[in-house]
């Protein structure tokens, strides 16, 4: 796990705990997403025992998912105890092998509390498959993105209405700017042209170039 942390600076409070989740994706192949993420709960230094100088790890937990693309469904499936406060704790492990079959996608929180919530699971492996999730959605821009380069950003070839929906349809819904009735989606539905990434227009011109040079072969 990284030290590095996206919080603000420490107030001048007793820190009592640390909760960080860590989630990184892969491309494997055109087809094929490699997520990795882990959850890791520390206590501060001292707090547990005595002149302790370090923090004490208290759940450390790996979980690895193979996903298809562009369905996002669960080929494979690993969970590993690194850390854990009871010794029964792994034996439940072998359960998330049900996550097998899965599409990560829409409806997959509800599925993951209903197979593994409660004393069918592990609650901090559930809570950590809930912040993988959103992440296998974002690696569907990721991989169109390494797609286009791998093939030398060819031209854009002309997309149809259903191809349309099916780009939007993971993110339809999730926030008011993907609000199916929203401007934005209207928009993309009608085939108009949608602004760039916020991030990637600054970086852009941190850079020196041009947004609309974004993809035309400079490497931008």
């Amino acid at each position: 796990m990284s030290d590095v942390t996206v919080l603000p600076p420490d107030p001048d409070l007793q820190p009592l705990h640390r909760r960080a989740y860590d989630v990184q994706a892969y491309k494997i192949d055109d087809e094929t997403i490699l997520l990795r993420g882990a959850v890791l709960d520390t206590k501060p230094a001292g707090l547990y025992i005595d002149d302790d100088p370090d923090p004490l790890p208290i759940h450390h937990m790996v979980v690895d998912l193979t996903i298809t693309w562009p369905a996002l469904e669960i080929t494979d499936a690993s969970v590993v105890f690194e850390v854990h406060p009871q010794t029964m704790c792994p034996g439940i492990a072998d359960a998330y092998r049900g996550l097998v079959g899965l599409s990560i996608a829409r409806g997959f929180n509800n599925k993951v509390r209903e197979l593994f919530g409660g004393p069918r699971g592990c609650t901090h492996v559930t809570a950590l498959l809930a912040a993988m999730a959103p992440v296998a959605i974002q690696c569907n821009w990721s991989m169109r993105v390494a797609k286009a380069r791998q093939l030398g950003d060819p031209p854009r070839p002309e997309v149809t209405p259903e191809m349309r929906e099916m780009m939007i349809a993971p993110n339809l819904n999730s926030c008011h700017v993907w609000d199916e009735h929203s401007e934005f989606v209207g928009a993309i539905r009608a085939g108009e042209s949608i602004e760039l990434p916020v991030q990637v227009t600054k970086r852009l011109r941190d850079l020196g170039r041009e947004p609309s040079e974004w993809f035309t072969g400079r490497g931008g």
